[in-house]
């Protein structure tokens, strides 16, 4: 008996379409493969951070990157609070003068620009304004102003200018509205050349006699020039002087401001650092030590006086 051999036959499903040969040669044949797909995206990417370097990708290197971020950040922050605090300081320095009329302070500050420009020629300028009458605490507040906006912005040669000229129109001022006993006091003490004693004593004592009435009651009742013991000689009244300065007056005030300035000195305490300002106090200290022991000089020369 013979086997008979039966072809296999392979039917694909129905539910698998057969897909034609030229169709699937031609999606084998295709560029867009999957892997070419990645390689492309790889190297796009690679091509956008090409000109970045190495540090970028240090994470050290970029968290030290953000500290740095930060820290400017933080002193931007701290020079506009700096700037507006100086904004509101200037702003404030303006306010001062607004309770005063326009007038008057625009003629002060054309006086004190007349001062700095003169120079040389400032004591004239203060004395003339003086005489005047024009030398007001107005006028006094323009000086501090510019100082002070001098010592903000740190100009040093403006500064001493300021200073300078402060002090000696404010001691013009005192000088007008002081007491003849201080006035005479301070003529006194402008009389030192910062040299001769001996001679300053000398003259001192001179006008110190010519500036107070003689306490002789012969004399007081009687000329100059007049022998009492003779009973000869001009009897002419002697000249009549307002408000005359007694000895004693001045010798009482001068022992008072002594008394104040020493009360004084006691409760200050002198810098004792080396910064400039603290030389600067030590200076200031020093010179008024010795004004101080010129007029205790004064003070004894006038209680033992001698005509």
């Amino acid at each position: 008996m013979e086997a008979k051999v039966l072809p296999l036959i392979c039917t694909p499903p129905s539910s698998f379409p057969t897909v034609p040969v030229v169709v699937r040669s031609s999606f084998l044949k295709t560029k867009h493969t999957p892997g070419v797909v990645l390689r492309r995206c790889v190297n796009k990417e690679e091509t956008l951070l090409e000109g970045m370097p190495k540090e970028y990708y240090d994470d050290e290197w970029q968290a030290r990157q953000r500290e740095k971020t930060k820290e400017l950040h933080r002193l931007r922050r701290e020079e506009e609070e700096e700037e507006e605090k100086k904004i509101e300081e200037y702003r404030e320095i303006g306010m001062r003068l607004k309770g005063y009329p326009q007038e008057e302070v625009i003629k002060a500050r054309k006086l004190v620009s007349s001062f700095i420009r003169a120079e040389e020629e400032v004591e004239e300028k203060i004395e003339e304004a003086a005489e005047k009458g024009e030398l007001t605490e107005l006028v006094l507040m323009v000086i501090w102003n510019r100082l002070d906006l001098a010592r903000r912005d740190e100009e040093k040669d403006a500064i001493r200018s300021l200073d300078l000229l402060y002090r000696r129109v404010e001691t013009e001022i005192l000088k007008r509205e002081a007491t003849p006993a201080m006035r005479l006091l301070n003529d006194l003490l402008y009389m030192h050349d910062g040299f001769d004693d001996e001679g300053w004593l000398k003259e001192c004592k001179k006008h110190m006699v010519n500036t107070f009435p003689r306490e002789d009651p012969f004399t007081i009742l009687m000329p100059a020039g007049f022998d009492i013991d003779k009973h000869q000689g001009p009897l002419r009244p002697p000249p009549e002087v307002d408000d005359p300065l007694l000895r004693i007056d001045f010798v009482r005030e001068v022992d008072a401001l002594l008394k104040e300035v020493r009360s004084e000195e006691n409760e200050a305490q002198s810098a004792q650092g080396l910064d400039p300002e603290s030389v600067a106090s030590r200076l200031k200290q020093m010179e008024k030590q010795r004004t101080i022991r010129k007029v205790e000089t004064l003070l004894d020369l006038a209680i033992n006086l001698k005509w």
